[in-house]
C-alpha cells in the first residue's frame, strides 16, 4: 500500500516513468531475443564475463541499426 502511495505522487509518477526510457527495456531486450532468463557459469567472475558479452552484442547490434556499420 505504501508503494502504491509512492507511485502515485506526481514525483513518484516522473520517476517511474523514466524507468522504461532508461535500463528495462535493455533487460527485456536480452532476456527475450538473446534467452538470457538465467547465467549458464557459475562464479561471479564468469557471469560477469558472459552479461559483459550480451551487453557488448546488445550495444553492437544498437550501432548496426543506427547505421554505424561500415
Amino acid at each position: 500500500m505504501r508503494m502504491r502511495v509512492r507511485i502515485d505522487s506526481p514525483s513518484g509518477r516522473e520517476q517511474y516513468g523514466r524507468r522504461f526510457a532508461t535500463v528495462e527495456p535493455v533487460f527485456a531486450n536480452l532476456r527475450h531475443y538473446t534467452r538470457l532468463d538465467r547465467f549458464t557459469l557459475r562464479g561471479r567472475a564468469k557471469v560477469d564475463a558472459q552479461r559483459n558479452r550480451f551487453c557488448l552484442v546488445h550495444n553492437i547490434e544498437k550501432l548496426t541499426n543506427a547505421g554505424y556499420a561500415a
